[in-house]
């Protein structure tokens, strides 16, 4: 049979547009959302991503400002970065990169991201509001997934997804944005078992564990959609998915690409969230305009 191929590259460049023609509505009310990205890495494929962020973001009319601390830089070097950019009214989004310096861990300092410009849902905050259907950026990855599903007319009501991953980045919240879809969720991880279990009878499967090949041809069904949301480097510097797409290939009903997928989408999500962001902070900034 053959396998559709979701590429996001168009979706990508429609949400593209769509940041910028906020932005330029944004100018005109005498506002410039300005993008903030923390990083703190001499990690080669980290900086890439970080310039692509930059490119993208001068072509929709988004300023970024690249925050470049050095390998060496401390947890309090980090601390102290966020919480002046959260003090910065000129600085609407704000990213923390990974990976991060030998023993500093990102689970406190994405705290000390303000959640008004928290746009790639980090601070647990974000994530708790997410929880109890109050507003809140969700993580651009985890959306990203569900604007490529809805791109291509995939219906998620009462269907039966399995998401592979329970990180906070991807796993947990996209599980709670297909349950607002009233999808049936079910979560796999290193201690469920065998994938086929699950993965056998799903509709839609996603994986987002970071490991490259773990789901094959065997463990879907010829009706599956599967969403590859894995970027893994080889040691040649090719970038695979955590799918072995020459295996899902011929047997499941679609796929999204590694690269082309899920990550072009995420990326211009950023930049949406980045306006959106302007957006409602210019609004709190008006008696009588806030929520």
């Amino acid at each position: 049979m053959s396998t559709l191929l979701l590429s996001g590259k168009t979706l990508a460049k429609t949400i593209q547009q769509k940041a910028h023609d906020e932005a330029r509505g944004l100018e005109a009310d005498g506002l410039h959302p300005t993008l903030a990205v923390v990083v703190a890495t001499d990690d080669g494929s980290t900086h890439w991503y970080v310039r692509s962020i930059e490119r993208a973001a001068e072509r929709a009319g988004i300023s970024c400002r690249i925050v470049d601390l050095g390998h060496d830089a401390t947890g309090d070097d980090l601390a102290v970065a966020l919480k002046d950019l959260n003090a910065d009214p000129s600085v609407n989004g704000i990213i923390l990169q990974t990976p991060l310096p030998p023993g500093v861990e990102s689970d406190e300092l994405v705290g000390h991201i303000a959640p008004e410009k928290d746009i790639d849902g980090a601070n647990p905050l974000s994530l708790g509001r997410l929880a109890v259907g109050q507003p809140s950026f969700a993580p651009a990855t985890a959306r990203a997934v569900i604007e490529i599903l809805d791109h291509f007319d995939i219906p998620l009501a009462g269907r039966n997804v399995v998401v592979i991953g329970r990180s906070a980045v991807v796993g947990k919240p996209l599980s709670l944005l297909l349950l607002e879809r009233d999808a049936a969720i079910t979560i796999c991880h290193s201690k469920s078992g065998p994938l086929e279990r699950y993965t056998k009878t799903a509709d839609v499967v996603v994986v987002a564990a970071g490991r490259a090949g773990l789901l094959n041809g065997g463990h879907v069904s010829s009706a599956a959609i599967v969403v590859d949301v894995g970027t893994n480097v080889l040691p040649d510097g090719s970038l695979v998915g955590d799918v072995d797409e020459a295996s899902v290939r011929g047997v499941a009903a679609a796929l999204t690409p590694v690269p082309g997928g899920v990550g072009s989408v995420t990326t211009s999500l950023l930049l949406l969230h980045t306006t959106q962001a302007a957006r409602q902070q210019s609004r709190a900034l008006i008696p009588g305009t806030a929520g």
